[in-house]
């Protein structure tokens, strides 16, 4: 609590929390220390080497080779609008593959750049097939088909080999939402195929939110480039472009591919604060290795799920494709999940999610991301699980969430 100095808000002092839900994550103390250095101007040439330096850091984060990889001032959302309103044009077909809530808001995002949307749905809980995927493609022939890769909401992670053939045979642009997998799954974007992939820094890059990290192959930004048109205010005579303008300013991906180029052209003006946060997010995933850092979600992910199994909870969904980094657990019967969210929060400082539509009331998320994704945070969690189930009056098996976890992670001491 802050507090009061007699202005009616003291200096912020917000209490101890251990973030284990889906997100966000605590950030990385290293994040937090880079982004209190001191400001610059935008077109200084150090800090234009630092936003150069950003996106090459993060080519390696997505594996790509795209040039087109760099930063967008805004939450992972903003991403994902500028990817939509920016390939979109009214009338253009869209086709979705939904398996959630965030399926659901590409949906809701692309009918509001006037698109023609069709959707192929899977039941929450479950994932859409590719070759479903392929065979709707084929044929409403789409511009862009757009696909969640890990939806929170429902826990589940979207396979997306062959996403990058399905869209050529169809003529039509990818776009992945990796929000809550960057940096904590294999997000392999030329492998995939994939034209536009966007995340957020405060899953599993270990960052705030507020700056979403996104990248754009050589086909989608010739596309892209096609409706450019330059700011009135910056025009120097003549026709300022062609094709159909892309209907926001802010979120107009040429205007903003021209800002991050060696033109710098004025745009917006870059966060500099969250640009230093963001990385400083890339260097540590680097540092650590992609491979170590996919493998130690994976372990987390394991050991949570072998802990609330190890007190007679449920878990949530296709087990074949659940996300590593979160996962989705059945509340017990006669139980309040939100009360219990609340003892976590207040008696252990720690915070777990609930769910969102069908799922409301019925699971909660536990999530094990980018700083928090350690042993001790996942034991803890457990650990603070049972003893406040058992203070609402459910039986459980006594320690063995904990001793569960512990035998997936191995003790780490050596003998």
């Amino acid at each position: 609590m802050s507090a009061s100095d007699g202005l009616g808000a003291g200096e912020i002092d917000p209490p101890q929390r251990l973030l284990m839900g889906p997100g966000p994550a605590n950030a990385h103390p290293r994040v937090l220390r880079a982004m209190s250095a001191q400001l610059l101007g935008q077109f200084d040439p150090e800090f234009t080497d630092y936003m150069n330096e950003t996106m090459a850091l993060y080519r390696q984060v997505f594996q790509t080779q795209n040039r087109q990889t760099f930063l967008i001032d805004g939450t992972a959302r903003a991403a994902i609008e500028a990817a939509l309103i920016s390939v979109l044009a009214p009338g253009d077909v869209c086709l979705v593959a939904s398996h959630g809530r965030f399926g659901a808001l590409l949906t809701e995002i692309a009918e509001r750049c006037g698109a023609v949307v069709h959707v192929v749905s899977a039941p929450w809980g479950e994932v859409v097939p590719m070759a479903k995927l392929a065979e709707a493609a084929a044929a409403v022939k789409p511009r862009l088909i757009a696909c969640v890769h890990g939806d929170t909401s429902t826990t589940m992670a979207q396979p997306l080999e062959g996403l990058g053939e399905v869209a050529r045979q169809c003529g039509a642009l990818s776009f992945v939402d990796a929000t809550a997998t960057l940096a904590g799954m294999p997000t392999p974007v030329d492998a995939w195929g994939a034209d536009i992939v966007s995340a957020g820094l405060q899953k599993c890059l270990g960052g705030p939110s507020g700056i979403a990290p996104i990248t754009i192959s050589d086909r989608a930004a010739e596309h892209i480039f096609s409706r450019r048109h330059v700011e009135l205010g910056l025009a120097a005579g003549g026709p300022s472009g062609n094709g159909p303008r892309i209907a926001s300013n802010y979120f107009d991906l040429a205007m903003i591919m021209d800002y991050w180029s060696e033109r710098r052209l004025n745009h917006h003006t870059e966060s500099t604060t969250l640009l230093y946060g963001a990385r400083e997010c890339a260097r540590l995933v680097l540092a650590e290795g992609l491979e170590a850092r996919f493998a130690r979600h994976a372990a987390a992910g394991r050991a949570m799920t072998a802990g609330v199994e190890a007190m007679g909870l449920t878990v949530y969904g296709d087990r074949a494709h659940k996300m590593t980094n979160v996962t989705g657990v059945y509340i017990p019967e006669g139980v309040d999940g939100e009360r219990v969210r609340a003892r976590m929060r207040v008696d252990f400082g720690i915070e777990i999610g609930s769910s969102f539509g069908p799922l409301h009331g019925k699971i909660w998320r536990l999530g094990a991301m980018g700083y928090n994704c350690t042993k001790p945070n996942v034991l803890n969690t457990l650990g603070a699980l049972e003893a406040v189930l058992r203070t609402e009056g459910v039986a459980l098996p006594s320690g063995q969430a904990v001793d569960a976890a512990l035998a997936v992670f191995g003790s780490g001491i050596a003998a």
